[in-house]
């Protein structure tokens, strides 16, 4: 099969503003960063605590989050259809197969990546930081400030990999987005289509684009950490 021509299609796609190509770009990248800017403050905020704070069934709560990890997308996103369809507790809402519920099945899908990250970033640092920010008469939350950024390279690790993880999720996507061109058709679902339908141009070019997007959020942690690292 010969793929030359598909990748030259592709790339003139992309570089000549392909209207719906670039607004499958858009769907994707919005869909995503609305659901890491939502979810990544609760979620930093959990593993902070759960690293923090000792209570009964704090082990127990460690080990659910880090199962949540190997939980099936998919599953989430039958979760998710079963509450936001007609017959389903939130159905009144009339989400289903809009960008909100892309939002929410990724929502919850980076949630525990979050929260895990955190609470082994937290755990790893040395515990005198926040203990001596307490006794120097920091509040609680001005204590807590200084402990995140002490590990805030390993907390921009956790939004950096749940980033990638939803933004090249599929299975979630399609159960409550559709898969509908010009609403909820993102990179991963549209990649899935063409391809299924030997039409290999504009599955290369979103690929592509989804290589850029990982290389590009990579370099963006590296970058600081290679100037800490410097200091």
């Amino acid at each position: 099969m010969d793929l030359l021509e598909p990748t030259r299609y592709a790339f003139y796609l992309l570089f000549t503003g392909d209207p719906a190509l670039w607004r499958i770009i858009f769907t994707s990248l919005y869909c995503s960063l609305a659901a890491i800017a939502l979810i990544a403050p609760p979620a930093v905020a959990l593993g902070f605590l759960i690293a923090i704070v000792s209570f009964p069934g704090r082990r127990a709560l460690v080990v659910f989050s880090q199962a949540l990890l190997s939980f099936p997308t998919v599953v989430v996103g039958l979760v998710i259809y079963m509450l936001l369809s007609r017959q389903g507790p939130l159905g009144f809402l009339k989400l289903l197969f809009t960008p909100e519920a892309i939002i929410i099945g990724y929502m919850v899908i980076a949630f525990p990546v979050l929260v895990v990250f955190t609470l082994s970033a937290v755990q790893g640092a040395d515990p005198r930081v926040h203990e001596t920010a307490r006794s120097l008469g920091a509040r609680r939350l001005r204590a807590a400030w200084t402990t995140l950024f002490e590990v805030r390279f390993g907390v921009m690790a956790a939004v950096v990999n749940s980033f990638g993880r939803v933004v090249s999720e599929v299975g979630c996507a399609i159960m409550v987005g559709g898969n509908i061109a010009g609403l909820t058709r993102n990179i991963p679902t549209a990649i899935a289509l063409e391809t299924s339908k030997g039409e290999f141009a504009q599955g290369i070019a979103l690929g592509f684009v989804l290589i850029v997007l990982a290389l590009g959020v990579n370099v963006a942690l590296s970058v600081p950490q290679g100037e800490g690292g410097m200091k």
